[in-house]
């Protein structure tokens, strides 16, 4: 009898030892998979509130690519340093304002989006009356230079006499100084 009991403790010791192992992993996978379907509600929730994409979506990115392809052929690509310059200095001509000092940095590259874009900066300084700056810098955003972008501007009331800038009697000097940047097509390597 002795043996028949001792039997049965070790049978309850194995059974309850198998529970504990077997229960508390599959107490944990429970926990997991309470976890993991909250998580699938969560997204389906989400993908539930994502529009349907156009059924044109192809096509209207077709014509996209098209027309910044289009828009990217219209940047020069034969510039050269000296016909910016010129240009710039006819425009003060015709404007009758002085730009001097004119400060060029060289042909340089700037990212923008995924392409990249040759880039020619210069710094100059215009005085002349308001009428005259304002002429000025309306023919560079608007002339020859299309892709001619005014980046910085600064505009001070110049205290020198009016009539050593060549301007009339009681009109106000003003000296701008102007960042400029054109940009260019990339340089295609051979």
């Amino acid at each position: 009898m002795l043996r028949s009991e001792l039997l049965v403790i070790v049978l309850v010791l194995v059974l309850l030892t198998a529970y504990i192992f077997f229960g508390t992993g599959y107490m944990k996978q429970r926990e997991e998979h309470r976890v993991l379907a909250d998580q699938i509600t969560q997204v389906s929730e989400t993908i539930a509130v994502i529009p349907e994409p156009a059924p044109d979506l192809e096509e209207r990115l077709a014509a996209a690519k098209e027309s910044l392809a289009t828009e990217q052929s219209e940047f020069p690509d034969n510039l050269s340093s000296t016909e910016i310059i010129d240009t710039i200095l006819k425009l003060a001509d015709e404007s009758e304002v002085k730009a001097i000092p004119l400060v060029t940095e060289p042909w340089s590259t700037k990212k923008i989006g995924e392409d990249e874009y040759r880039v020619f900066r210069l710094h100059l300084r215009v005085k002349g009356s308001f009428l005259q700056l304002v002429y000025f810098i309306n023919q560079l955003e608007n002339g020859e230079l299309e892709t001619l972008v005014v980046e910085d501007l600064s505009v001070t009331r110049d205290n020198e006499q009016a009539a050593e800038h060549g301007i009339s009697e009681g009109t106000v000097a003003i000296t701008a100084s102007l960042n400029l940047v054109i940009y260019a097509r990339p340089l295609i390597s051979d």
